[in-house]
Order: structure tokens, then C-alpha cells, then sequence
């Protein structure tokens, strides 16, 4: 009985050993793309503007700015500052590339809600694509995509052509598009394992039933059972494994630069946010009463620490509020990181070049992209590191909140 466990827990190490060098290379392979087309659009815009600089042309003046590569900045100048939040921000369009001064970007649709309907001639909802904004620079039925420091890349209604305030926006994002396409492929992820298995019952798995039923099995074994418990672990499993794939797949995806993919999702503290929150809603639900009186009456806490002053409950209750708070800040903050170290990498190509010319363009780029490949490989790493922890914690308040008084 001992040597099959042994043999079990052998074959299902090298599951995950295989899983994981099988993510690294074709993550290696992406990151190698991704940092050749950086390459080609940092030489294609340090090209541009040395051709601007020489000709007078390939630059669009609107105003005192100007557009390029959708970054706003003082002619002559590059606004890296700028240029980094934009590309980890969210949008009302899918940005792809801007080339001779012509944005190509995938609209997205526009839900709003008026909060002023007698401007409208009575009308409340207005659904219609981002691109009637033309990228932030025309107003459309009343409405414009603001850029005061106040409500900066917020859609705002307008009166005689002054902001009045913000209608209630449930548009798509780029960043709810990318929710949705994840989803898309966890469902078809797991209906082609759960199909594959049904058809192949009493036969080793294959394809990509080989690929997910090892990590299913290690967060079922190493992260439930020891958190929660033999006993209870079962009834959480829905959630634990949906948040892991869905955290899993929204990092992984975020790291390539093409659409539909792209998507800084896991990195948006609004959907880490609603994340934790799952958690903290489900470990309240489930707190029984010894959860609770550890709470509010922890045992072999001297009694004036409890009263007058409930400085033990207190404590106890903090402490209970801000788990949510940590697992959203810690996914939150570990990815966003490692998208704001590549865009600045980047940008120190364009920087260098406004420093020091095109040579100096050129030459920063060997070490900008060389970095940005490490930064890519070692985010893979961080995508399942980060997936695994988020789900681990759970697995941990869950066993916290169901545990018996021994």
C-alpha cells in the first residue's frame, strides 16, 4: 500500500514537472515574439521620428500635443510617464498599433446610462462602438471621453460642449473583453477534459486531458486536502479550481501582445478586488461557531483584554477584513509589475533617442529587449506562482473558517 502511494505520488510529480517545462518553452517561444516585434516597432518609431525631425513629417497635430504611438506629448518630447499607465490601463478600444499617424484599434461597445435624460430628449440608455470617440478626440451624442486630471479616460456628459458629470458606464472594456475571452477558453478547456474523460474512462488520459488532470489533482491534494480537510475539502473544490484556472490563464494570456490576448485583467485591481471578495464571502458563509467565537471570544486571552475594551475582538476582526485586502493586493501588485517593467524598458529606447540621437536609440535597444525577454520568462514563472498562492490562501481561510475545536 505504501509502494503505490509512493508510485502515485511519483507519477503525479512528474505530471507537473512535465506540465510546467512544457509552459516554459512555449512561453520562452512567445517571449522571443513578442520581443522581436517590440523590436520592429521600436526601430519603425525611432525611424519616424528621426524622418519627422529631418522632413517635417509623420507627425498629427491636435493642438499644443502631439499624437504618436498613442502618446501625448510636447513636440520633440516623449512622455514615458504616459506612455507606461496607457499600456497597462484599461480602454474603451483594443489598441493595436498607430502607424503613419492612423490608429488601428478594435472598437469595443458603449453602454451608458444618462443621469441627465433631458439633454437627450428623454432618452436614458445609449449603446453604440468606442470608435464614434475617434480615440478620445470627438464628442458623440453628448458624450466624450474626458481628459481633465478628474475624470481622465472616463466617458463624461456634456452641456453646451462643459463636462456635467458621468453617466452610469457598464460598457465593454478592453479589460471585460478579456474576462470574457478567458472564459471562453476555460469553458472549452474543460469541457473538451470533462468529454476526453467520459470517452476514455479506465484509460490513461492523452492530449489535453494529460495536460490539465495533473494540476487538477495537485490542487486537490496539495492545496485542499491539507488546508481544509479529508472531510470537507470536496465542497470547495468548484471554487478553488475556478480561480486558479481563471487566475492561471488571464496571467499567461496577458503576456502575449496580440488581440484578442493582451488583456491586463489579473493585473486590475477591480477584478482582484471582486476576487477576494468571493473568498471573504464564502469564508464568512462558511465560518461555523468555533470560527466565530475565536473571534469574539478567543480562548486563553486574559479577560481585560476583552473588557472593557474588546481590544482582542478588535484585533481578531481586523484581521478577518483585511485577508481580502492582502489577496488583492499582492495579485494585483505582482502582476501589474512585471507589465510595467517591460513598457519601461521600452521606453528608455525612445528616451535614449531623444537623449542622444538614433545611435543612442539603437544601442539601448539591445539591452531594452534582452531584459524585456528575461522580465517575460520569469512573469511565466510569477503567473503560476501567483495562481497557486491566491488559491492557497482561500484553500487556507476555507480551513480556517470550517475547522473543529480539538
Amino acid at each position: 500500500m505504501l509502494k503505490d502511494s509512493w508510485k502515485e505520488k511519483t507519477f503525479k510529480f512528474v505530471g507537473i514537472v512535465k506540465f510546467f517545462t512544457r509552459f516554459a518553452m512555449l512561453r520562452i517561444y512567445k517571449g522571443l515574439l513578442f520581443s522581436l516585434s517590440l523590436i520592429a516597432l521600436s526601430f519603425t518609431q525611432v525611424y519616424a521620428r528621426h524622418h519627422a525631425h529631418k522632413g517635417g513629417h509623420g507627425i498629427e497635430d491636435h493642438g499644443d500635443e502631439v499624437t504618436n504611438l498613442g502618446v501625448h506629448h510636447e513636440p520633440g518630447e516623449f512622455d514615458a510617464g504616459k506612455f507606461v499607465i496607457e499600456h497597462v490601463s484599461d480602454a474603451y478600444d483594443w489598441h493595436i498599433l498607430t502607424w503613419k499617424n492612423k490608429h488601428v484599434s478594435i472598437p469595443l461597445p458603449i453602454i451608458l446610462y444618462s443621469s441627465h435624460p433631458e439633454l437627450h430628449g428623454g432618452k436614458k440608455f445609449f449603446v453604440f462602438m468606442s470608435s464614434k470617440f475617434h480615440h478620445g478626440h470627438s464628442d458623440y451624442k453628448g458624450f466624450r471621453i474626458s481628459h481633465t486630471e478628474e475624470n481622465d479616460g472616463k466617458i463624461v456628459e456634456l452641456e453646451n460642449g462643459h463636462e456635467i458629470g458621468r453617466p452610469f458606464d457598464i460598457s465593454i472594456t478592453k479589460t471585460i473583453a478579456g474576462i470574457f475571452f478567458s472564459v471562453i477558453i476555460i469553458f472549452w478547456i474543460f469541457l473538451s477534459v470533462a468529454r476526453s474523460a467520459k470517452k476514455n474512462k479506465g484509460k490513461a488520459p492523452k492530449g489535453l486531458q494529460n495536460l490539465v488532470e495533473p494540476i487538477i489533482i495537485f490542487v486537490r491534494d496539495e492545496v485542499a486536502k491539507p488546508a481544509i480537510g479529508d472531510k470537507k475539502f470536496e465542497r470547495f473544490m468548484p471554487f478553488l479550481l475556478s480561480v486558479f484556472f481563471f487566475i492561471l490563464i488571464n496571467n499567461l494570456i496577458g503576456l502575449i501582445p496580440i488581440p484578442p490576448f493582451g488583456a491586463n485583467v489579473t493585473g486590475n485591481i477591480a477584478v482582484t478586488m471582486v476576487l477576494a471578495l468571493f473568498t471573504f464571502a464564502i469564508t464568512t458563509l462558511s465560518g461555523n461557531k468555533h470560527y466565530w467565537k475565536e473571534i469574539y471570544n478567543p480562548a486563553g486571552v486574559p479577560w481585560w483584554l476583552k473588557f472593557p475594551i474588546p481590544l482582542m475582538p478588535i484585533i481578531e476582526l481586523t484581521g478577518v477584513l483585511t485577508k481580502p485586502f492582502v489577496l488583492m493586493v499582492r495579485l494585483f501588485a505582482n502582476i501589474i509589475a512585471g507589465h510595467l517593467i517591460v513598457t519601461v524598458c521600452v521606453s528608455l529606447i525612445f528616451i535614449f533617442y531623444s537623449l542622444m540621437g538614433i545611435a543612442g536609440g539603437w544601442g539601448i535597444s539591445i539591452v531594452s529587449v534582452a531584459f524585456s525577454v528575461f522580465i517575460l520568462i520569469l512573469d511565466v514563472l510569477v503567473s503560476f506562482i501567483q495562481a497557486y498562492v491566491f488559491t492557497l490562501l482561500s484553500a487556507l481561510y476555507f480551513g480556517m473558517a470550517t475547522s473543529e475545536h480539538h
